[in-house]
Formats: structure tokens, sequence, C-alpha cells
């Protein structure tokens, strides 16, 4: 064998190290970011959540604007209770584009400020209702779900 076949074999050797080698890297790349894509579901009284929250016997809540915002008005004859939710920021100043998230378009929203839903609403629910209560682990499953997850109706 001459020096050139050698060093051609040798070349060829490398090619199909390196291929496999790349192969295996993008295959370990995969496996780890989908082990990384574990959903957590948060609950209503646990920090993160954002959606309507049932105020019962909670402390006065602190809101982002004292009067209660309406995007549709209600059909004739029918009134609505209003509802306070928990969103994210922002959410509260284009309403109109996040209230079917929440089925609150038609509904007089109050906005409860997020240290007020964390520092006070948080606690006094999870001391009503047990600190885990409604917590929930779906591994596989990402928070698209606006009935469940981040806790839009």
């Amino acid at each position: 064998m001459t020096v050139l076949a050698v060093k051609r074999i040798e070349t060829i050797e490398k090619e199909f190290i390196m291929k496999h080698l790349l192969t295996i890297m993008i295959i370990l790349f995969a496996v780890s970011a989908q082990a990384a894509d574990v959903g957590v579901s948060v609950s209503v009284g646990q920090p993160g959540f954002y959606g309507r929250i049932d105020i019962g016997n909670a402390p006065q809540p602190q809101l982002i604007y004292t009067r209660p915002v309406v995007i549709q008005p209600a059909p004739a004859g029918v009134v609505y209770q209003p509802v306070y939710v928990h969103v994210p920021p922002g959410h509260e100043k284009k309403w109109s584009k996040h209230c079917s998230k929440y089925n609150a378009c038609g509904k007089p929203v109050y906005f409860v400020r997020d240290n007020w839903y964390n520092d006070v609403y948080v606690p006094h629910y999870q001391a009503q209702h047990g600190k885990d209560h409604g917590e929930k682990h779906d591994k596989g499953k990402k928070n698209d779900n606006h009935g469940h997850g981040k806790g839009h109706d």
C-alpha cells in the first residue's frame, strides 16, 4: 500500500468517526432537551398562578384600577357579578387582547395587584386550604391549556 492510500484511509476513518460523533451529540442534545420539557401546572393559591381568583373571606384586595374593566357590554337585562383576576404584567393594559383567555370579555373585571396576590392572598388561601392544595405535576405537558396550568379560565 502506498503512503497516499494509507492517508486516504485515515482521512475516511476520521470523517466516519466525526460523523458518528456528531450524530451521537445531536441525539444526546435532543434527548436532554426532551427531558427538560417537563411542565409543572400551578393552581390558584400558589405563586405564579394567573387567572380568576375567589376573594371569599380574604382581606380586601389591592386593585390595579379602582373601577372594573368591561370589554363587551352584557346582553340587555343580564347583570354579571364582577370577577377578580391575577394577570401577568401588562395584560390589564391590553385587556381586549387577553380577556377571551379568561372567559371574561363581557364581565366586569377587577385586576388584583401582583404583590397583594403573592403577599396576602397566597398565604391566606394556603392557610384556608392547605399549602399544597391543588398542586399538580403534569410531566411532559406544557402550560398551554388555559383551563389549567397557569389558571386561565
